[in-house]
């Protein structure tokens, strides 16, 4: 039947927006799963911080 939220309207896929099939949920299809897997792996999903990569926590004066 397929995943509702709590207003009990079915859920739509976070990629394309289409309603979201139990078969793949929380998207629609395998496609639009594999696109967000594709995201994450290509670090497009990251938490800002202040942070630079070069002033990384334990790597101070290693060699």
């Amino acid at each position: 039947m397929g995943e509702t939220d709590d207003t009990g309207r079915r859920r739509r896929c976070p990629i394309c927006g289409k309603p979201a099939d139990d078969a793949h949920r929380p998207f629609c299809s395998r496609r639009c799963a594999l696109i967000d897997l594709g995201r994450w792996l290509g670090g497009d999903y990251r938490i800002p911080t202040a942070e630079s990569p070069e002033e990384a926590p334990g790597e101070e004066g290693e060699e």
